[in-house]
């Protein structure tokens, strides 16, 4: 199983998990795509889009049960970034992790599988 992530409002997933299906947040609404990034990348995202934010959770989700929906993208520095091209199935989420919000505004990143 390969692993990959997404850091989601908290208010967002709830709201998928009374849906039965995340649909992505604004970004990924507007970019047609849901946003992911992998273990290694988890950190440097949460920097760039996420500093100082709170109620946030990370979620792992199982990348080989999303298909062929899911596209191995160049991004940041031509680095390949997981993007699903569709709604996310809630049956392919592994684990929902609290992120928590350091005073500097930098988040506590759980240990995670590359």
């Amino acid at each position: 199983m390969r692993m990959i992530y997404k850091i989601c409002p908290a208010s967002a997933w709830r709201e998928a998990e009374r849906s039965g299906v995340f649909r992505g947040s604004a970004d990924d609404l507007r970019d047609g795509f849901i946003h992911f990034s992998t273990g290694p990348q988890v950190a440097e995202t949460a920097r760039r889009h996420f500093s100082g934010q709170t109620g946030l959770f990370l979620i792992a989700v199982d990348a080989d049960s999303l298909g062929d929906s899911l596209r191995w993208e160049p991004s940041r520095q031509d680095e390949l970034f997981p993007h699903l091209y569709g709604e996310l199935d809630l049956g392919a989420v592994t684990a929902v992790l609290d992120m928590r919000t350091r005073s500097d505004g930098t988040h506590d990143i759980p240990e995670l599988e590359p």
